[in-house]
């Protein structure tokens, strides 16, 4: 399969260097980003040729940075883009659609795009052991998908996170180390680590590579809309790139003459804990004031965002905003997508679900206009978030009288 990256590219001073595990430039240490030679993709890739392919993430292979057939992750992505409209209906937006990455192959996370793209480069460039800074779901991926390979992985977590993420990523026999401390704090032991020992930390040395797999989110979503953009995406943000990948996504779909255009808004979502990003946004500002997280919402409670400085950018530049809800609110999104939509997400998805209506009422997202809420993870990992807002089960004796005089009166009362 022929490979269509020119090479990496600082995404400041726009300095050229090889496809190699760096991200930083070593001249004005803006990051590193993957260059393609989009001339030759346009004349390779059309909507004929990706409809044809599996569904999977990787029937847009000539926009990933592999450089042949990738070896993690075959049957990552092409998750369900749903039409929500019950939640539409309570929210008052009239064409709605949820992403849903709760249910992405294997680890039901969208991390498993970014980590199927950064192993299969970790396999290229023969690392044998590799490892990440994570506030959960990345752990679970990495862990998962290492083990599918052979890969010896380290998984780097905050000691505090919750007990479902731990479980599911200690179950792939991984070395799961905690440390005292917030996901920054982490990010810095790392990355002392990755320059050491020599280890392929896909969110640090191999982060070029692993950040373009969030671009499938983005292009599946036009593919599934009919091969057009949406006029607005929420999406939530931890350290800023998912979003900024999602814009990138729909520019190239645009360039390559894939979507008629690309006219979409792009919003990101914070929890008031932890939000670095809206506040910057707010405040007018396009620079980054670092926090310390205090949110339910750890698997994007990131103080001091990597890709802060592009996420306001992002928004910005598409007139979007960024908006973000306190915890309660994000109890009450987990619930209003159950509810709605049978869809149990973790509490970044209630992040985004709580942001949604809040731009509504603020007149920021118009009825008529449509709109796609990105979820990117599981409730069933984040259960601690909602367990004392949800009413106990009734207990009856196995006797169709007890439930008819107890359980069935109490549950039609409500």
């Amino acid at each position: 399969m022929t490979s269509y990256v020119i090479g990496l590219q600082c995404r400041e001073c726009g300095r050229p260097y090889p496809r190699a595990p760096l991200s930083v430039c070593e001249y004005c240490f803006g990051p590193l980003e993957v260059h393609y030679d989009y001339a030759a993709v346009k004349t390779e890739l059309s909507r004929a040729v990706i409809e044809k392919r599996l569904p999977n993430m990787w029937r847009y292979r000539e926009l990933l940075p592999v450089d042949g057939e990738a070896s993690v992750g075959r049957q990552v992505g092409f998750t369900p883009l749903v039409r929500a409209k019950n939640l539409g209906r309570r929210l008052g937006i009239r064409e709605l659609y949820v992403k849903n990455d709760s249910v992405c192959f294997p680890t039901l996370s969208f991390k498993d795009r970014v980590v199927s793209v950064a192993l299969s480069k970790a396999l290229e460039f023969d690392f044998d052991t590799v490892g990440c800074a994570s506030t959960g779901n990345l752990a679970n991926s990495v862990a998962a998908n290492a083990a599918s390979v052979g890969l010896r992985s380290y998984i780097f977590i905050p000691a505090n996170l919750e007990m479902g993420k731990v479980l599911g990523t200690l179950i792939y026999k991984t070395n799961v180390i905690g440390v005292d401390g917030n996901y920054d704090d982490v990010n810095r032991l790392c990355s002392e680590i990755a320059g050491k020992y020599q280890w392929g930390f896909v969110n640090i040395n191999l982060r070029p590579f692993y950040a373009e797999g969030s671009k499938s989110f983005g292009y599946e979503i036009a593919e599934q809309l009919n091969w057009r953009v949406p006029d607005c995406v929420v999406v939530p943000m931890a350290g800023g790139s998912l979003i900024t990948k999602i814009r990138k996504a729909f520019t190239e779909f645009e360039k390559l003459g894939l979507v008629p255009d690309n006219r979409c808004r792009i919003f990101g979502a914070q929890a008031t804990g932890c939000s670095p990003i809206t506040s910057a946004v707010k405040a007018g500002r396009d620079f980054i004031r670092p926090v310390k997280p205090q949110t339910i919402a750890k698997s994007i409670a990131i103080g001091n965002p990597a890709d802060g400085f592009y996420a306001i950018k992002t928004m910005n530049e598409t007139g979007g905003w960024g908006e973000d809800v306190p915890d309660a609110e994000v109890v009450e999104g987990i619930r209003m997508l159950a509810e709605d939509e049978g869809i149990f997400t973790e509490t970044a998805g209630g992040v985004t679900v709580a942001v949604t209506r809040k731009l509504v009422e603020q007149g920021r997202i118009k009825p008529d206009e449509v709109t796609v809420i990105a979820i990117t993870g599981n409730g069933l990992k984040t259960q601690e978030a909602v367990q004392e807002h949800l009413t106990r089960p009734e207990v009856i004796s196995a006797k169709l009288s007890e439930f008819e005089n107890r359980a069935f009166n109490a549950v039609a009362a409500r």
